[in-house]
């Protein structure tokens, strides 16, 4: 089943591409370039984004999408 996507917190790539049709490589080619957010290090080897920035960033590739 698949869960919905919170309004707050921290999410894993896994759920920020399952609301953000692109590739894992994609992404992170995005996040390196700066294009999308930057993760936040929650332990030495787990990476994880907050929800508010991916919610920011799909409002503004909606309103690019609209223009």
């Amino acid at each position: 089943m698949k869960q919905p996507f919170p309004q707050v917190g921290f999410v894993r790539l896994p759920q920020v591409l399952s609301v953000i049709p692109l590739s894992r490589s994609t992404w992170l080619r995005g996040v390196k370039s700066g294009k999308y957010p930057q993760p936040v290090s929650l332990t030495e080897r787990t990476r994880a984004w907050r929800v508010e920035d991916i919610l920011e960033l799909i409002d503004s590739l909606s309103e690019t999408a609209a223009s």
